[in-house]
């Protein structure tokens, strides 16, 4: 190519160059600074005015008053995840509006987080269409949610799409069928949204951690460490995964209606019935295969049966007769109704415990201990269950002295009750102690008040023989719960 040529062909495109560059938007301009923490060739005057928008005089918000101007260009804030800006900060949100799961109802486009609608849709998601084709009836058909009432009752319904009321202009009221309300949310003192410490999603309030209520009005006199701690389950989930842990306390996700104990229960959640029965059906009473007992969901299975749902059959030489007539002797349950009967043995439970004991688990030395603890009242020694007592003491714990050191005035005002009779009428006074009558074995207690007919029964046995009776009240062993110390609760089951 000629010199001459050459020349024209750099004259041209050096032209072509300076017409691109003044084509390009001022407010956009990445190299006015030439390198970090290099000086803005800009004055402060024209980087004001690139980061106003346009008509907007001198002394205007920069950046839409949501950034910060850098020579020229707009570092916009970001006030929350999720929420962007424009060039010049403009854009309040990057995301449109959606209708029934889609961006501006797919009847438009999403430009500076507002839907333009097509032409012939409108509404914030474009929603709604200029003209309808349906009949009004058709139209009140799709408007209706699953109770069958249109828009909730909360709004009116445009061919075949709910318009929810919002009369203030707050949004509150939204969804589909108008089925959200999120004044359900608002605190009635505070006036703010979940009282400012939680999000309403739906008309239902999510607390922030320490806080909780239906509209996160109450704040937890516990950490919201030590609340995870309380709610942490043995195999280290909160609440097993199966509730919420609210200050501490967990909430189980299963209650029933009934106010009893539902499928899912226990302090920390960790008991779940569901694990009892073969197939689940929460109306069903046919636990552990009908063969078994549920506790914590776990099944304590009967006689002649095994199997984490006592699905099994055992096999035994004996028949269940002869294995249940040899594991009563001479008790009317068999293990004396403290053991486990299988093939004619009995296992002694709680395991372990050596205080019972006994071909058929007939010696139970809890019997022989006080509230206290103390055997036979540290007056004798235990056998079988019974009290043998010291020389100079009697009763059955070894409680009454034979001689005694006060007058028979002093003794009687010991013995009487708050009606002034003596031993309630149910006993006699020995040294300031009531003796209660012996033929009412039922009858206990300091002054011989107590009706321990009172305490419950299962499996014809008062505490089930899992506890003892104490004024009207079942005391359990350790490992045992129930008001009748008919539920095993401990880690290991025979």
């Amino acid at each position: 190519m000629r010199p001459a040529a050459i020349r024209n062909f750099l004259l041209l495109a050096s032209s072509l160059l300076f017409a691109g560059l003044s084509a390009v938007p001022q407010s956009f301009s990445p190299s006015l600074r030439i390198g970090p923490g290099a000086a803005c060739r800009l004055s402060r005057a024209e980087s004001e005015r690139r980061c106003r928008a346009p008509g907007q005089p001198p002394g205007g918000a920069l950046c839409h008053g949501r950034g910060r101007c850098d020579c020229g260009v707009c570092i916009c804030h970001v006030n929350e995840p999720g929420v962007f800006f424009g060039p010049l900060c403009e854009c309040h949100e990057w995301v449109c509006e959606t209708y029934d799961g889609s961006t501006c109802a797919g009847h438009g486009k999403c430009d500076c987080g507002k839907c333009k609608c097509d032409e012939g849709w409108f509404g914030d998601a474009c929603q709604y269409p200029a003209h309808c084709d349906l009949t009004k009836k058709k139209s009140n058909q799709m408007c209706k949610n699953s109770q069958d009432v249109i828009c909730s009752n909360a709004g009116t319904c445009h061919c075949g799409r709910c318009k929810c009321d919002n009369p203030d202009g707050n949004g509150l009221v939204y969804g589909k069928f108008c089925e959200c309300d999120d004044r359900e949310c608002i605190d009635d003192e505070t006036e703010e949204i979940c009282g400012g410490h939680g999000k309403c999603y739906c008309g239902n309030c999510y607390c922030e951690a320490g806080w909780h209520g239906d509209k996160c009005e109450f704040q937890c006199d516990i950490t919201p460490w030590e609340s995870k701690r309380r709610c942490t389950s043995p195999d280290g989930q909160i609440c097993s995964n199966r509730g919420t842990c609210v200050c501490g306390e967990c909430s189980c996700h299963d209650v029933d209606p009934t106010g009893d104990w539902g499928d899912i229960h226990g302090d920390t959640c960790e008991c779940d019935e569901r694990d009892c029965r073969a197939v689940y059906d929460r109306y069903s009473d046919d636990f552990c295969s009908g063969h078994g007992q549920c506790n914590c969901g776990r099944c304590d299975c009967k006689v002649g049966w095994y199997g984490k749902k006592c699905e099994h059959p055992r096999s035994c030489p004996l028949s269940a007769e002869e294995s249940i007539r040899r594991c009563q002797g001479s008790s009317d349950l068999p293990c004396s109704g403290r053991g486990k009967c299988e093939c004619g043995k009995c296992t002694c439970y709680p395991p372990g415990d050596p205080r019972v004991y006994g071909k058929t688990c007939e010696c139970d030395g809890r019997r022989c201990e006080g509230l206290d603890g103390t055997v036979c009242g540290g007056h004798g020694t235990c056998s079988c269950g019974r009290c043998v007592c010291d020389r100079g003491w009697f009763g059955t714990l070894c409680q009454h002295p034979r001689k005694c050191n006060m007058t028979e005035e002093q003794s009687k005002s010991l013995c009487e009750s708050a009606d002034g009779i003596l031993c309630s009428g149910k006993g006699s006074c020995h040294c300031g102690k009531c003796i209660c009558s012996a033929e009412e074995w039922y009858i206990s207690g300091e002054l011989c008040d107590c009706d321990d007919r009172d305490c419950d029964k299962h499996d014809g046995l008062i505490c089930t023989g899992n506890g003892i009776c104490s004024c009207g009240n079942c005391e359990c062993w350790r490992g045992w719960n129930g008001n009748a110390c008919e539920i095993w609760l401990g880690t290991d089951y025979p």
